[in-house]
């Protein structure tokens, strides 16, 4: 786990030593523990070392291989690295090393962008041919580790995070108005942009080849791809395969130099992969992060899950930390977290600040249990509004509407008021429509659209989840593991039939066919469904009445607190004159939406959360002007 940076001047001119030194210095937290340069004519590598496996100086970075041929710059981890290599090794393959990274880069000068496809784990590289003059940039199938882009004339730049390119003189952080659009939609982007203009986000699964003259193509190599299988086993079968391709799972992610913890919710995901953690690791080390919960209300009195936390780590052994969050922590990282987390995506990302900062204390590697709900139907309430449909546009403006999070299309113009001659020609229903493109299916029955929906949120949501988790982990020099997302389990995953994952699915197609309003409603707020096959597997390895406990998920109770505690902290930020967001939405419609939450109207904490991360990243990126 690392941080790389670079750039290549498609005018032959050459790359600058000190330009990329000042690059990689500004990911030294994501790589503590050393550092390299690499520069031929046009092109410049820098490298951050996080040392997880193979601690000697045998896998420092920007590494070449013995022809001296293709060089690497590396961040990630991947697990079946051992294996590949004693298939390079039969090949005529010799290794200085025993990192993944070297493995990586053997196996791409063997088999060229074929490697990708052949690699378990999670990563993003730079790979320069000397020979062919020939850059190529690839991300892992799930976009657990993020790479950048950024091309404007002669100059390409790409790193680990967007704060590298500030570094060189060319660039200029400006706000791309059409991606703030998108991000007051969804609360992410659902493609390739990001909040900085020109900066895009390499798609996962996607590899970018970059000749020496400017040329470049854009490959995938790997998409979910949700279906109903063409032929149903038993369900113990089922349930038995799953079970072994989960342990396995685990077990492959706690290869390691160093010591490995876990994160423990106190729901079944955590807990299930601590469970078989702490049955190969003596003592595993376990972190919790709580919520005082002394001005909560309503649902939110649910949100703090130590209980479960504690009594999971006593019955498993393990060594037990906890972080309780009050009313105004979040104002007390905030600066920090915006300058790590660079573009606001999906939730209220401070919790996951917090238990990084806890579990960095204790170790360099933790498993999270991040995709457990996406890939197993861990979001019922969801897919069920668009589960009834009369065809697929129809169900792409029901879901559409749901995902609406942060302002619908009513509010959008008056809010865009004073961008609104930039952003008119955009369509976001059009930009979620888009993400389809690579998952058409013929759509005839309700398990169709829930399979489409799964593929929805794994390509969207997922992904925004794991760029928060990236960077807010490696704010602390803390590598985050992710076993459900292991290449055998998803593959099992993206086959199982929707009817072993959601129990109701009969149900709410009578409930959809009869238009019944508040039931659906009501059937929505009050059901226990979703994931159902992983709960009676996992039910083998943690108490029962946790493995069917309902969703929870990790969220402070900031509806209460935006209106309680920290009021003073919003309306000093988002009601002063000053604020620099209002140089590019209208002040009173914002302000409106607002106090419809501070009077208790309606629940606008996201659109809160939000608006506050905004005018922070805009004191933090953006120039005095407001547009860079």
């Amino acid at each position: 786990m690392c941080g790389l940076a670079g750039l290549l001047n498609l005018d032959g001119a050459a790359a600058s030593p000190t330009v990329v030194r000042a690059m990689t210095d500004l990911l030294a937290h994501r790589g503590p523990d050393g550092e390299g340069q690499y520069t031929d004519g046009a092109l410049g590598l820098g490298h951050r070392r996080l040392a997880i496996i193979d601690l000697s100086p045998a896998g420092r970075q920007p590494m070449a291989t013995p022809d001296d041929r293709f060089v690497i710059a590396y961040n990630g981890e991947v697990y079946n690295f051992q294996e590949l290599r004693a298939t390079l090794q039969a090949l005529g393959h010799r290794f200085q090393s025993r990192t993944d990274t070297e493995v990586v880069l053997h196996g791409f000068a063997r088999w060229g962008t074929a490697v990708l496809p052949r690699l378990n784990g999670m990563f993003a590289f730079a790979v320069w041919d000397r020979a062919e003059r020939r850059l190529t940039l690839a991300r892992d199938r799930y976009g657990i580790k993020p790479l950048y882009t950024w091309r404007r004339g002669n100059t390409v730049l790409f790193a680990s995070e967007i704060k590298a390119m500030r570094a060189h003189p060319a660039f200029r952080a400006e706000m791309d108005s059409e991606a703030l659009m998108e991000y007051m939609t969804f609360q992410n982007y659902l493609g390739e942009r990001t909040l900085f203009r020109d900066v895009r986000l390499l798609p996962p699964g996607c590899a970018l080849i970059m000749e020496a003259d400017g040329r470049a193509r854009q490959e995938r190599y790997w998409d979910f791809d949700f279906r109903e299988p063409d032929t149903y086993r038993p369900i113990p079968e089922y349930e038995d395969h799953l079970d072994g391709l989960f342990r396995q799972a685990v077990n492959r992610q706690l290869v390691s130099d160093v010591p490995v913890g876990s994160y423990l919710s106190g729901g079944m995901d955590s807990g299930s992969i601590t469970a078989v953690a702490a049955g190969q690791i003596p003592c595993l080390s376990t972190f919790t992060v709580g919520f005082d919960l002394h001005s909560a209300s309503g649902l939110e009195m649910g949100y703090d899950e130590r209980s479960s936390a504690e009594y999971m780590s006593y019955m498993f052994k393990t060594e037990h930390y906890e972080m309780v969050l009050k009313a105004g922590d979040m104002e007390r990282c905030m600066k920090r977290l915006v300058w790590h987390l660079e573009e606001p995506r999906v939730g209220q990302s401070y919790p996951n600040f917090y238990a990084a900062k806890l579990a960095s204390r204790f170790g360099k590697v933790v498993l999270a249990g991040t995709g457990g709900d996406e890939l197993f139907g861990g979001y019922p309430w969801r897919y069920y509004r668009a589960v009834v449909n009369d065809d697929f546009e129809h169900y792409i403006d029901k879901y559409y509407a749901f995902w609406q999070r942060l302002l619908p299309d009513g509010a959008i113009r008056n809010v865009f008021r004073p961008l609104w001659d930039q952003v008119r020609h955009v369509r976001t229903r059009d930009l979620f429509r888009d993400v389809f493109t690579h998952h058409a299916q013929s759509l005839t029955r309700p398990e169709d659209y829930i399979n489409h929906s799964l593929y929805f949120e794994a390509k969207t949501f997922l992904h925004g989840l794991l760029v928060v988790e990236d960077k807010l982990s490696m704010a602390h020099g803390l590598e985050n593991r992710v076993p459900f997302l292991d290449n055998d389990l998803v593959d099992f995953a993206m086959r199982v039939p929707v009817g072993l994952k959601l129990g109701n699915l009969n149900e709410v197609v009578r409930l959809n066919e009869n238009e019944p309003g508040d039931k659906t409603r009501k059937f929505f707020e009050q059901s226990n469904d979703g994931k159902l096959i992983l709960r009676r597997v996992m039910a083998r390895h943690i108490p029962d009445d946790i493995a069917k406990a309902r969703k929870q998920g990790f969220s402070a109770p900031d509806a209460s607190w935006f209106r309680g505690e920290s009021i003073d902290y919003v309306r000093d930020a988002l009601f002063n004159p000053r604020a620099r967001i209002y140089d590019f939405l209208d002040p009173a419609a914002t302000r409106a939406l607002i106090e419809d939450h501070l009077a208790g109207r309606q629940n606008r904490r996201l659109l809160i959360w939000s608006l506050l991360n905004l005018e922070e990243w805009c004191h933090a990126f953006l120039g005095a002007g407001g547009q860079g």
